[in-house]
């Protein structure tokens, strides 16, 4: 055999064997030592807002929209306790939620999610203000090392959170947005300062309402963590101008409350509860 014979069939034999893995890596996905998976993120639009989700209820603008929002999803799980994961969980009492609202009449509901997907946390109250919202509810399930806790919390948005969220919006939407209607360029810098404050003030103070009343709605109907109304910097509350509270449906690290918040009847008392101080919320409202 010829020396450039053998030059070739050193070239070749090694360049045979890589298409082979290629076209067999592209049909029977064995590349990647074998993993066999893809992870596919969902990234939002170019444009960088997502789409609005559908309301649900009667087809009338004049009745109050709650935007409820199941929290986590998609490749982010959230707390879990073996086969049971929040963002399950969160998604299931939302829709439970839903559907007893919207059985009920009178109210419009959306949910931020309908599906497993992901979203930031700035794009939950964001979708809210979009639509409109007159309260804005994000359904969570807590965790903690210790799996002796137990039971539902209600969180609104302490002072300091409300600062730093007023500071943001102010920044970012005093050129042409709306607070409460009305549009930060039709005013001067001093009025733009009070509208943002009483707008923060009322909602702040919807916000210890309907939390308080869904802490009512569940006493002697679920176990509650602590019965009084907590508060915290958390980052999905932060819309000054809608009423908003962080529903903690219960401790998934306990043994205990994840099964019955994985039971059916266990997520439909909840759900109850929830929609009924939803319900008797936008009633004092309307009677305000």
């Amino acid at each position: 055999m010829s020396r450039s014979i053998q030059l070739a069939l050193l070239v070749a034999v090694p360049l045979a064997f890589l298409i082979a893995m290629i076209v067999l890596d592209r049909q029977y996905g064995f590349a990647g030592g074998g993993y066999g998976y893809v992870v596919r993120i969902e990234l939002p639009p170019a444009n960088g807002r997502i789409g609005l989700p559908r309301i649900e209820g009667p087809p009338d603008a004049s009745r109050p929209l709650v935007v409820i929002d199941p929290g986590h999803g998609g490749f982010d799980p959230g707390a879990g306790q073996g086969q049971v994961r929040e963002k399950a969980v969160a998604l299931q009492i939302a829709r439970a939620i839903r559907d007893r609202l919207v059985a009920g009449g009178g109210i419009r509901v959306a949910l931020t999610r309908d599906t497993d997907r992901f979203l930031t946390l700035g794009e939950r109250p964001d979708i809210a203000r979009r639509l409109g919202a007159d309260l804005f509810v994000s359904i969570h399930a807590d965790s903690i090392d210790n799996d002796t806790a137990r039971g539902a919390s209600v969180y609104v948005l302490s002072e300091k959170g409300s600062s730093e969220a007023a500071a943001r919006i102010a920044l970012r939407e005093n050129q042409a947005d709306k607070i409460n209607g009305v549009s930060f360029s039709e005013t001067s810098d001093a009025v733009d300062a009070i509208l943002l404050d009483l707008s923060q003030r009322e909602a702040q103070a919807g916000s210890y309402e309907a939390a308080e009343l869904v802490l009512r709605e569940l006493k002697g109907k679920v176990r509650l963590h602590r019965e009084g109304v907590e508060t915290a910097a958390l980052a999905v509350l932060k819309a000054p101008d809608i009423p908003s509270v962080l529903f903690e449906t219960g401790y998934i690290s306990n043994p205990q409350d994840a099964e019955y918040l994985n039971s059916g009847e266990g997520r439909q008392t909840i759900a109850a509860a929830a929609a009924q101080a939803i319900r008797v919320f936008f009633a004092r409202r309307a009677g305000a």
